[in-house]
């Protein structure tokens, strides 16, 4: 696949994608930013290590428009999705009822990033390619880096979520927020 191809077709879906559940979430400004800055951190290691990886020559990209090797749009996915739409999800769920959800985010999506690259690896017309007996342990290594990394950083930016207590005086709903 073409760089500029998926830079016009996929992007946009997936910055659609992001804002959709940003629009029908109302996080804060200061939630939204953390999180972009820890999707942020979560691409520039993706980056870094895919640099290492094919330098080290345990992995390179087979596409047409790379830029220093590297396929710079799919680095959008790290960013909105795997990282800033996962780390929203983590703050948005960690704490009530669906805690579980929150801790299933947190050790699934490396899980599911890893088993992504396997599966794509192994497709004979892929964009990644593994060509060093190392390869998986690099991958392996680097997810989790990447997302814990992310979320750190995301936790270190986000304020905590705010539990609501109703309270019923005289008729009225009065909400009452608590950190």
């Amino acid at each position: 696949m073409d760089m500029r191809d998926y830079a016009i077709l996929v992007v946009p879906i997936i910055l659609i994608f992001y804002g959709t559940f940003v629009l029908f979430m109302h996080p804060p400004v200061k939630v939204i930013r953390a999180s972009l800055v820890g999707g942020l951190a979560m691409a520039l290691l993706n980056v870094a290590g895919d640099l290492i990886a094919i330098h080290a020559s345990q992995w390179y990209y087979n596409a047409s428009g790379l830029i220093g090797q590297l396929p710079l749009p799919l680095y959008t996915t790290s960013l909105f999705i795997t990282g800033g739409l996962a780390y929203l999800l983590i703050w948005r769920f960690w704490r009530g009822a669906y805690h579980w959800l929150a801790l299933l985010l947190l050790a699934g999506v490396p899980i599911l990033g890893y088993l992504r690259d396997l599966w794509q690896a192994r497709l004979p017309a892929s964009m990644l390619v593994w060509n060093g007996p190392l390869a998986w342990v690099g991958d392996l290594l680097l997810w989790p880096l990447m997302f814990f990394t992310g979320y750190l950083v995301f936790r270190a930016l986000a304020p905590a979520w705010q539990e609501e207590a109703k309270y019923h005086v005289e008729g009225a709903d009065v909400v009452e927020r608590r950190e």
